[in-house]
């Protein structure tokens, strides 16, 4: 150990402990029968589009979406997450059909599958472990079933979530589901699509992710 650095070390040992500062008086809040609604509030202040739909219905609400969103593209093609619930419902509700976009699963490693990712996918699907009403926030948990560059890079991304998992904070989610024994390598907060105001505060969407961003909330789920 050199001189200098023994003697940095010697006085922060010898510093008396510091006294943690009083936590803050503050309540988390509390939005009651108007979860949903702020949910939805928050979402579309980031421009995120917010549609109401069910679990049986949710399938044909995304097809009837992306028809019109893809209309005049050559490839109309979503990317979708096969060994997840809301991989095989969108598999399986779109199986044999030629009036939706092509479904295409996400089954490969990043580089054999990176020309689809970022020059032919259209959209990503993708499910959520939980919605926040505060913020306007949905929760992705990636993992080698969906992962994170499926919401990232094609330029249309959809999260599917289920009503009853909208909480009225985050830290609500963190506690409920016991984030502190279980956390992945990877949490995906996302609030609207990509946005950037790095270039003379011009905010550009798109730029570094997906220039839209469509929820789809189940409204019975």
């Amino acid at each position: 150990m050199s001189e200098a650095r023994a003697r940095i070390l010697s006085r922060l040992r010898a510093a008396p402990p510091s006294v943690a500062p009083d936590r803050p008086d503050w309540q988390p809040p509390r939005f009651g029968d108007q979860r949903l609604a702020k949910f939805r509030t928050m979402l579309e202040s980031w421009r995120a589009e917010v549609h109401d739909t069910t679990a049986a219905a949710w399938p044909e609400t995304l097809a009837a979406l992306l028809g019109t969103k893809l209309a005049g593209k050559n490839s109309r093609t979503v990317i979708h997450a096969p060994n997840t619930v809301t991989g095989q419902t969108l598999a399986e509700a779109w199986a044999g059909r030629s009036d939706v976009p092509v479904l295409v699963p996400y089954i490969e490693s990043v580089e054999s599958f990176k020309t689809v990712l970022v020059q032919q996918a259209d959209a990503g699907v993708t499910g959520t472990v939980a919605g926040i009403a505060e913020t306007g926030t949905v929760v992705l948990w990636p993992g080698a079933d969906e992962p994170r560059l499926m919401s990232l890079l094609p330029p249309v991304h959809v999260a599917v979530v289920a009503a009853s998992s909208v909480r009225d904070t985050m830290a609500d989610v963190v506690t409920e589901q016991g984030w502190k024994d279980r956390m992945p390598t990877n949490v995906v907060l996302v609030s609207g699509p990509s946005k950037t105001a790095d270039i003379e505060q011009t905010l550009a969407f798109g730029v570094h992710g997906p220039k839209e961003f469509v929820v789809l909330v189940l409204t019975d789920a």
